[in-house]
Parts: C-alpha cells; sequence; structure tokens
C-alpha cells in the first residue's frame, strides 16, 4: 500500500505557495498525494460573493492539485471563522481518519494570520487524538500510529513580531520549481485579490523570492522548510528528510 501524504492548509494557494514542491517531490517518490484547505477563501473577493468566490477557488485548488497527481477537498468552514472548539476539532478529525496519512503538512503556528495559527493548532489537535478511540467521529474509525506532522514555514519566513522563523528541515525544491510556478499560477482570482486588497503584485514572485530566502539557508536555488512536531506521542525520526535523502532533496 502506498504512502499517504496530506498537505491540510488554510485557503486555497497556501500549499502552493509553502509545500507544493516538497508535495512534488513525495509523488515522484510514489506517495498518495492529498492537498485540502479548511475554507474555499470565501472573503477573497471584492466584487464576487462569497458563493461565487468559492466555486472559483475550489475549482482552481482542484486543476492545481491534479498537476501532481493530488486529491483536493476543502473542508468548508468559513473564511476569517475558524475556531477552536469541539465541532471544528471533530471536524478535522473526521478528515484526517478519512485520509489515514502517514506525513501531515500544516501552517505554521507562528503566523500573521490567525486563521493560519488555528488551522495549525486544529491539525495538531487531530493528529494526536487520531488514535484515541473514544474520540467518536462518525464513519472513520481511529488509526495509528500518530502521523508525522510537519509546520510550513510562515509567510515571508517570519512571525507576527517580524522574527525569523528557522526551518528544522530544508527540501531542495528546484527541480520541481516549474511545477510549483504552474500549481500557483492556476490561483488567478488569489492574486487579483492580492493586488487590490494587499497591493500586492508579481504573486509567482514573490514565491520564487520566498524560496530562494530559503534555499540560501542550505546553499539550494529554490527550497521549503518545515519545522517538525517533536512533543511527547509525536514520531520523533525525521520520515520527511528520510524519504527525500534518498533522492538528495532535503537536510
Amino acid at each position: 500500500m502506498k504512502k499517504r501524504a496530506l498537505a491540510l492548509v488554510t485557503h486555497p494557494d497556501d500549499a502552493e505557495f509553502l509545500c507544493a514542491g516538497t508535495m512534488a517531490l513525495l509523488g515522484k517518490a510514489g506517495w498518495e498525494l492529498h492537498m485540502a484547505t479548511m475554507t474555499a477563501g470565501d472573503c477573497g473577493s471584492k466584487e464576487l460573493s462569497r458563493e461565487e468566490i468559492s466555486a472559483i477557488r475550489r475549482e482552481e485548488a482542484s486543476d492545481a492539485a491534479k498537476l501532481i497527481d493530488a486529491r483536493y477537498q476543502c473542508l468548508e468552514f468559513d473564511d476569517m471563522f475558524i475556531c477552536y472548539d469541539r465541532l471544528s476539532i471533530l471536524r478535522v478529525l473526521a478528515y484526517l481518519r478519512k485520509i489515514r496519512p502517514h506525513i501531515v503538512l500544516t501552517m505554521s503556528p507562528d503566523c500573521y494570520m490567525v486563521d493560519h495559527e488555528i488551522t495549525s493548532t486544529l491539525v495538531r489537535t487531530a493528529c494526536f487524538a487520531s488514535g484515541m478511540t473514544n474520540m467518536k467521529t462518525q464513519g472513520f474509525e481511529s488509526f495509528e500510529p500518530t502521523p508525522y506532522l510537519y509546520y510550513l514555514d510562515p509567510i515571508e519566513g517570519k512571525d507576527k513580531f517580524g522574527n525569523v522563523i528557522e526551518p528544522t528541515t530544508i527540501v531542495d525544491i528546484s527541480s520541481v520549481m516549474d511545477v510549483k510556478s504552474d500549481m500557483l499560477a492556476c490561483h488567478a482570482s488569489q492574486r487579483e485579490w492580492l493586488q487590490r486588497h494587499h497591493g500586492m503584485d508579481q504573486y509567482l514572485i514573490a514565491m520564487k523570492e520566498q524560496g530562494e530566502m530559503t534555499g540560501a539557508k542550505a546553499g539550494m536555488k529554490y527550497a521549503e522548510g518545515f519545522r517538525q512536531h517533536l512533543g511527547h506521542a509525536y514520531p520523533q525520526d525525521n520520515l520527511l528528510l528520510q524519504v527525500l535523502q534518498q533522492t538528495a532533496q532535503a537536510v
């Protein structure tokens, strides 16, 4: 049976910006790939209704995932209203048990946006609870062992106070930068939104600049950075590093 990797992030395009290269490399290594977002980015437009922009962004995310033969799903939380509560934990846990991943990639717990940070906390709790039989999720059984959990670098590699976040695992994505760029380019509506709301243009260039910044830490052209969750009850060996070191793609 194939090993499964899950990138569970907040918005459509988060994975493409921060971990799509690593997912592409895992796919090349024979892993089954899953990509999911907490929201459909329903507040990410100044012109379209929540329903209209959500439909567009789900399609864009699905199109991007297909470029690396990944399966996409939206967990249908509302943009800007991701909360750490009982129902939210159970929804994320049920999805995790449906996929039964060996590796989970999720948002940094230290980031500029609260939705990103709450996503990180929900995924952390779901991973920890994945084997708890008394945590009931209808239709999906508990599973063990606890998945390997990795946090993506925050946007611009810094937390909300401007402090630099140093990754503990760096993955060389130079060989798959073209497909990562193609995946991000699928998110045309997000590029337009960032231009209007953030005054941010050069969408693909910003992604490549972060890849160059991370790569410079390890002598690579382009790279993605991660921190592994090593708290009690989580796996202590670095499976992501082990898998990608076989093709000299990580340090």
